[in-house]
């Protein structure tokens, strides 16, 4: 167990080291004082100019940045998540004055409340003009600030739309707010909750509570996860819910599965182009990032597709692949197979063999398209 912990390490930080790293130090005018940022930019940020980015802020930057940025970067180069920009806010010898609420209300007060200022008036809109940000915005922290981070939610129009509570500390009050304010969401929102067996007992039992509540909330809008991890302490918790809010936050990000095609694809009575279609359409809704659908995703479907012999959807995703990736063999790929099963063998030959100048890719040769060719001229004789 220990060995593969170790071994998980080494990848994250590997991955890390390939990431575009910058320390500042910003002038708050709320604050009165520089406060220390960690900012790692994904991979090609530079090269990438017309891409925007989701953007990740990580209260607790001191020591809650690492972990977040290296798995972040490790999502993104296997396409499990959006490339993102990761924000640290190093707070040390800060935190409780940070995120400190009143007695009264339990809102944010006194320097609580300038922390609070800073971040939503300050710190957004100079990421917002310095780095290419998309509109998806998540936020994290860990069982004080975990707590504070909650606070964005309550406004008329909240600046992030995923909250990360990492083993959170909550305020008295909190889980009637949030269960209020998650009910009537007008937005897409997500938020994660993590505590453990072994998390600091009146943590654990508050957030036990405040799950009760959050988790019959039935709205089209409001994507709530919980875990409840066996034997972790309150910090080492921490290891194990990072990487699983992030998978169960971009679930739809994620490429098709082995699961998804068995259980998804292959039943399906509806139009698989149709599937695909509205599946990129719904997470470009959901996340803000457009793209191309991916070339294993066009392999999952067009393979449906064959073995449900639905040939004439393959003319239209042949067209798309055509469209989406000009430069390889799939498009042409496609229309081949859509003329060859539905008897036009010429057009299908010669869309085989446009396919010679182009790219190959997965399984697509030029021997393989040769091949294809070869095989409809032994048929007719030509």
């Amino acid at each position: 167990m220990k060995k593969s912990i170790v071994v998980c390490l080494l990848c994250l930080f590997t991955f890390f080291g390939y990431s575009q790293i910058k320390y500042e130090n910003f002038r708050s005018i709320k604050l009165d004082q520089d406060r220390q940022l960690k900012i790692q930019l994904p991979r090609n940020y530079e090269k990438n100019k017309d891409k925007i980015y989701t953007l990740i802020v990580v209260l607790d930057g001191d020591y809650l940045f690492e972990p977040i940025a290296g798995n972040v970067d490790y999502f993104s180069y296997w396409e499990d998540m959006p490339e993102s920009i990761v924000v640290g806010i190093n707070q040390r010898d800060s935190r409780i004055e940070d995120c400190r609420y009143d007695r009264a209300e339990y809102l944010p007060a006194n320097r609580g409340k300038q922390f609070y200022e800073f971040i939503g008036q300050e710190l957004i809109p100079y990421l917002n003009t310095t780095y290419r940000i998309a509109k998806l915005k998540l936020i994290v922290g860990h069982d004080y600030t975990a707590n504070f981070i909650n606070y964005f939610l309550f406004k008329e129009n909240p600046i992030f739309h995923g909250y990360i509570n990492l083993s959170p500390e909550f305020a008295p009050k909190m889980d009637e707010r949030l269960s209020a304010v998650l009910t009537d969401s007008p937005e897409n929102t997500w938020l994660y909750m993590a505590t453990s067996t072994n998390d600091a007992e009146k943590i654990k039992k508050n957030v036990i509570k405040t799950h009760k509540k959050l988790s019959v909330i039935d709205s089209p809008n409001m994507k709530y996860f919980f875990d409840n991890f066996e034997e972790s302490s309150h910090y080492t918790l921490v290891g194990r819910a990072i990487p699983r809010a992030l998978e169960t936050i971009f679930e739809m990000y994620r490429p098709i599965s082995k699961k998804t095609y068995k259980e998804v694809l292959l039943p399906l009575e509806t139009s698989l182009y149709d599937y695909i279609v509205d599946l990129y359409k719904t997470t470009e809704d959901l996340y803000g990032v457009k793209r191309n659908i991916r070339i294993n995703d066009f392999i999952a479907i067009s393979t449906a597709m064959e073995k449900n012999e639905k040939w004439d959807e393959l003319e239209k995703l042949g067209n798309l692949a055509r469209k989406q990736h000009p430069d390889t063999m799939l498009g042409n790929y496609y229309l081949g197979m859509y003329y060859e099963q539905t008897g036009e063998a010429k057009k299908a030959m010669r869309a085989y063999e446009s396919g010679f100048i182009q790219d190959e890719v997965a399984f697509l040769t030029k021997d393989y398209m040769l091949d294809k060719v070869n095989k409809i001229k032994e048929d007719f004789g030509w």
